[in-house]
């Protein structure tokens, strides 16, 4: 039985996510008033006593991110001024974190900043999933629980028992997140060399592996434009890779993303709930819940004990 001293608050990003969460809890969703004034400035008002309790609070750092930033921090600051005993976040995707460090001279460390700012104006704890560089926890000066929706992924591929798959990084950052999977999955797997010429704009110059006559899985932890995506797939293609099984934590999807990637050479698109999506989209995309572990991760918070025991795949 969680504490009645548990207020649990959605932001606008994601308030189905944020609904799910407090149904796995056995906790309403508190009742919060956020608006906007005719000058675009945010305004949020809690509907009940938040005095001496431990607040969470929901929001996705997605499109438009600056405006869900600015509003979180509004709630934050009017959970410190109503006298909240702790104000815990769950972030489920953390918004800036391909800005983690500087590619070039006079760059921001945009991650950074962030996470000064969130702190500053009075979170207490951070829970996120899949960060883009894990690194960006110790941009912290408070707590941070780092989850992972790899276990929630690799269940789902396990029981689909798909034919000859080979798990493919679309690039050498995710190599370690790819040998992960493909351990879980008790396959082989295969990276992807990219030239990234500018933001959102790749193209793939060399292949590492074997994927002729295999179910490509790639694996990624966000999807933006899509671009990166179907440049890896026309390329597994041409290597004689059977139709392709994309994988990611965070769906993005901007602009014209979910067209791009309603692609024939695409078989399946799984994605999680971190971020929300239109109630319709192609046949193609499987959307996977992330409500479940956020929940057990809250109550983990709220009583005590190890994180840990959420992980079933190891070194993440």
């Amino acid at each position: 039985m969680l504490s009645d001293k548990v207020r649990i608050f959605s932001g606008s990003s994601n308030p189905a996510l944020a609904q799910r969460i407090s149904e796995q809890l056995d906790i309403p969703l508190g009742a919060i008033k956020i608006s906007r004034f005719k000058s675009g400035e945010v305004y949020v008002h809690y509907e009940e006593t938040i005095r001496n309790c431990d607040v969470f609070l929901v929001q996705s750092l997605s499109h438009p991110v600056n405006e869900y930033f600015v509003e979180l921090l509004v709630m934050i600051d009017a959970a410190k001024r109503a006298s909240a005993r702790t104000i815990n976040i769950i972030m489920p995707y953390y918004g800036y974190a391909r800005q983690e460090r500087k590619a070039a001279p006079r760059e921001p460390i945009s991650a950074k900043m962030v996470a000064d700012v969130l702190t500053t104006v009075g979170a207490t704890r951070v829970l996120t999933i899949d960060l883009h560089a894990p690194a960006i926890q110790g941009f912290f000066n408070i707590p941070v629980d780092h989850m992972t929706a790899l276990d929630l992924i690799s269940a789902y591929l396990k029981e689909k028992n798909i034919k000859n798959p080979v798990v493919v990084s679309p690039d050498a950052g995710r190599a370690s997140t790819a040998e992960k999977l493909a351990n879980a999955l008790d396959t082989s797997f295969a990276i992807m060399i990219k030239k990234r010429s500018a933001h959102n704009e790749s193209s793939i110059t060399h292949v590492i592996g074997d994927v002729a006559g295999q179910t490509p899985i790639i694996i990624e932890d966000m999807i933006d434009t899509g671009g990166t995506i179907i440049n890896v797939v026309e390329s597994l293609k041409e290597h004689g890779a059977e139709d392709v099984i994309v994988c990611a934590t965070h769906p993005l999807f901007s602009g014209d993303a979910i067209t791009r990637l309603d692609h024939p050479s695409i078989k399946e698109i799984i994605v999680t709930d971190t971020i929300a999506l239109p109630e319709t989209t192609p046949d193609r995309f499987t959307v996977l819940s992330v409500a479940q572990l956020l929940a057990e991760a809250t109550k983990i918070i709220i009583d005590g004990g190890s994180i840990s025991v959420l992980f079933q795949t190891k070194g993440v």
